[in-house]
């Protein structure tokens, strides 16, 4: 046997479960005594697949609650496919409310995708639904639940695509899914961020704290904002997991020293971003999403609710922290990467917490907002909606605009902008390989918008509920630019159910980058460019499951139907 098919003997599965016959592991390294093993995902492969939903109950730490698990596991089950091939997914409802799986960043059929309401009714309580459709694709991407905030409380799992040819760039492979717990139930968070939209936040910067200019903190408290609202929910009701292992329980992932570790990362978390680094290691960028980018060598990686980036590591010998901290530092997610028996690495500290700059209200710099008489001159700029284009609806739910947004596609994401080692940014990214260059066809333009005190968050002012009827309309095969605009001080991941849309980062237009989720930055732009061929009904929302859930969310129509497809 040659080495590559030796090394796929023995993928080791996301929580460290299997070895390989040829290169025996101890009974650590298959996860036998890792705390809380019940809570991480067994492993499902073929072409008929079963997968059940059910009521749980979650432990982590001193933390414990109500879950959704799928097939008894929270999170459930890795499904391992393979391109080319047919599968089936035979989905059973035992929860006493409707649900739903979406296969986040997967080609198929609309009528599969998983949304209710969308492209199709959902899963009713007791029955069961058949998802089928061809492989057509390879990567890491993940599946969770698209009906009410059950994503928030367990329903969702990893999916890991292998290509039909092996892959000699690595030895081993981990699934590194980063998530979080709360005991809260996810309807009373939502209601609690209704109420007050700084309930779970207990960083918020005081009168007198820190060195902002006094002319700067009046701004801000002019503007009823703070400059440390980062995250609407925090550490203070999150664990934060690791292949639903909490820092308490633990996890190990094995290694042999000198071996090349594929960590396939995927952030399954409803609110959180994380930003990830394996202290003293460096880390490869080989894929974005799932699709395979030119390697870029980084130290560290902010990673957005529903985005997923493949590193590869070659560790020393020793114990190495896999450490994913809440971007506001309120928290992070442990593993250990070890090559001992039962050593746990440390960490590192949680780092300071950061702080919102003017650029992420949408000013170029601090000269920009003036001083004296200026100020409330520029908080005028900020409420003067006559700057927003006229299909923007202006009401209750929009409560400030960017005065001047700029493309922060080369922003690396709040907190790392000023570290002195190697960071990832959207500019970073090139595609492996060719994309069929096609001219732009149209343009258009989405405005990203929001209340946060009433937390009323939106597209173009409108909420889904008050859009349904008007979708985002694309013709078949039509090439659209697609410009994002964050009138908003809060980052969002955007997703785009059903295609790949490649990033307008700078990179030649033969090797764009494609993405399904963009985050888009405070105050800030950002543009792709989208080949709409993908016929049926698709969703197109914040990936923030709460801003979802409060309206940031649409409907993108692909018609005609190519002829001998229906809708």
């Amino acid at each position: 046997m040659s080495p590559v098919v030796n090394r796929r003997s023995f993928i080791a599965s996301t929580a460290g479960l299997a070895a390989a016959a040829s290169l025996p592991m101890p009974a650590w390294a298959r996860g036998q005594s890792l705390p809380h093993a019940r809570n991480g995902f067994g492993e499902l492969a073929g072409e008929d697949l079963s997968l059940t939903i059910g009521d749980a109950h979650f432990t982590t730490g001193g933390r414990s609650g109500h879950a959704f698990a799928v097939n008894g596991t929270v999170p459930g089950p890795l499904i391992r496919l393979r391109e080319g091939q047919d599968v089936r997914l035979h989905v059973t409802n035992n929860l006493d409310e409707d649900s739903s799986i979406h296969w986040h960043g997967l080609l198929l059929p609309f009528q599969f995708d998983g949304v209710p309401g969308v492209s199709f009714p959902g899963i009713r309580p007791g029955e069961t639904f058949t998802y089928e459709f061809p492989v057509r694709q390879t990567g890491t991407y993940w599946w969770h639940s698209h009906s009410g905030l059950q994503e928030q409380a367990g329903h969702y799992g990893p999916i890991v695509i292998e290509s039909a040819e092996p892959d000699p760039r690595y030895d081993r492979d981990y699934v590194v899914l980063l998530s979080e717990f709360s005991p809260m139930h996810p309807h009373e968070i939502m209601r609690k961020l209704k109420v007050g939209e700084h309930y779970f936040n207990r960083q918020m910067q005081t009168a007198t704290e820190g060195d902002m200019p006094g002319a700067e903190r009046r701004m801000w408290g002019a503007m009823r904002m703070n400059p440390r609202d980062i995250s609407d929910v925090t550490g203070s009701t999150y664990t934060y997991l690791v292949n639903g292992h909490g820092p308490a329980d633990n996890l190990q992932l094995a290694f042999q020293p000198g071996e090349r570790v594929r960590l396939r990362v995927i952030n399954g978390s409803a609110m959180t971003f994380f930003n990830v680094r394996v202290p003293g290691v460096p880390m490869t960028v080989i894929q974005a999403d799932g699709q395979d980018v030119d390697p870029v060598e980084i130290d560290e990686f902010q990673i957005g609710v529903a985005e997923t980036y493949d590193v590869i590591v070659t560790p020393s010998a020793g114990s190495h922290a896999i450490t994913a901290e809440a971007m506001d530092r309120s928290g992070m997610a442990v593993a250990s990467l070890t090559s001992h028996p039962g050593h746990i690495a440390i960490p590192p500290p949680l780092r300071e917490i950061p702080t919102l700059t003017m650029a992420d209200m949408g000013m170029m710099d601090h000269g920009a907002m003036g001083h004296g008489s200026g100020e409330m001159a520029m908080d005028h700029d900020m409420r003067d909606t006559s700057k927003l284009p006229a299909d923007v609806a202006v009401g209750p739910g929009l409560d400030m605009i960017a005065p001047a947004p700029m493309d922060r596609m080369d922003f690396p994401g709040l907190g790392l902008d000023k570290v002195s080692h190697r960071v990832l940014r959207y500019t970073d990214l090139k595609a492996a390989r060719s994309n069929p260059h096609r001219t732009v066809e149209r343009e258009m333009e989405i405005h990203l918008t929001g209340n946060m005190e009433r937390y009323m968050w939106s597209f173009d002012g409108k909420k889904f509920s008050a859009v349904t009827d008007d979708p985002i309309r694309f013709g078949y095969d039509e090439r659209v630019r697609v410009k994002l605009v964050n009138q908003t001080m809060m980052a969002h991941p955007i997703h785009l159910h059903g295609h790949f849309f490649e990033l307008v980062n700078g990179a030649d237009h033969m090797h764009q980058p494609l993405k399904h989720t963009l985050v888009v930055q405070p105050g800030g732009s950002a543009t792709f460019d989208l080949t709409a061929d993908e016929p049926g009904d698709w969703a197109f929302h914040c990936h923030l499951l709460y801003h979802m859930h409060a309206g940031m969310m649409q409907v993108v129509t692909v018609r005609p139907f190519p002829e001998g497809e229906g809708s």
